[in-house]
């Protein structure tokens, strides 16, 4: 038995924990699995298992609260930022991710509440339609890819689909056969050419309060397939984040808050 810190930190509800790669002994899945659970454990939505490398960089490693891991997390990767900034006083910093390196830069503070803004890559749209077992009509949507994958649909102010809640949808699609490694969902409704509204169904852990790349998926479709400005404020459940993409070649900024909850030790096998 072993005892290792952790930070608990969120970005608009969605929590991760913030581990030291160099603390674990590579049981990241199994070590996601308990520490992410929401009685038994500390509680989170994924880990950010962070790595120092040798030349000063860092490297974060994400894993879902199921255990499984993804190539980043928008708003997991924008707490690390914030840790950073409050532990260590980084507040210019590029992290590493399977998904591309994201750089971000603090831009105020508030408290335990930091905003910072993020460089998320250049988003790749296509529109695809997909037949899901159960719903007698196709479903038309788009894949998105931000350095993980999304399917976004869009709908009206409740967010259903045929009839459908978007939770239960958003399950069927999160395993379709069409995504190898599964997909993240979303279910986007434009309220205004500057304003989206969107829900979203996390593979790997299931609805959350928000998602970064989430976030960035839902507009950069609003933006290619509805005619949405290219500078708009997307609104969560968690609450709203602020997303800019120039042109379809540009890289994607993505502003929001991200706040340290606590910190502490916990004992591990």
């Amino acid at each position: 038995m072993s005892r290792i810190g952790f930070v608990k930190a969120h970005a608009c509800g969605n929590d991760f924990l913030i581990l030291e790669e160099g603390a674990v002994a590579k049981k990241h899945a199994a070590l996601a699995r308990r520490l992410c659970h929401r009685n038994t454990g500390i509680g989170a939505d994924g880990i950010e298992f962070v790595e120092r490398r040798a030349d000063g960089s860092f490297f974060l490693r994400l894993f879902n609260a199921d255990g499984s891991e993804a190539e980043l997390s928008g708003n997991g990767t924008r707490c690390v930022a914030a840790w950073l900034a409050a532990s260590e006083g980084i507040e210019d910093v590029a992290l590493g991710t399977h998904g591309g390196v994201r750089r971000c830069r603090v831009v105020g503070r508030d408290g335990a509440a930091w905003t910072v803004e993020s460089g998320m890559g250049v988003p790749r749209v296509m529109q695809r339609t997909i037949e899901v077992e159960g719903i007698a009509s196709p479903i038309e949507g788009a894949m998105v890819n931000v350095g993980n994958p999304h399917f976004v649909i869009f709908t009206g102010e409740d967010f259903t689909i045929h009839g459908m809640a978007w939770q239960e949808l958003g399950a069927k699609i999160a395993v379709h056969p069409l995504f190898r490694y599964g997909t993240n969902v979303e279910f986007v409704h434009v309220a205004a050419e500057d304003r989206i509204a969107f829900r979203i169904y996390e593979r790997g852990c299931g609805p959350t309060t928000s998602s970064g790349t989430g976030t960035c998926a839902s507009a950069a479709a609003a933006m290619t397939l509805r005619g949405a400005e290219r500078a708009l404020v997307a609104m969560a459940e968690g609450g709203s984040q602020r997303v800019v993409w120039p042109d379809a070649a540009a890289e994607m900024m993505l502003t929001g808050p991200a706040e340290i909850i606590c910190t502490g030790e916990v004992d591990v096998d």
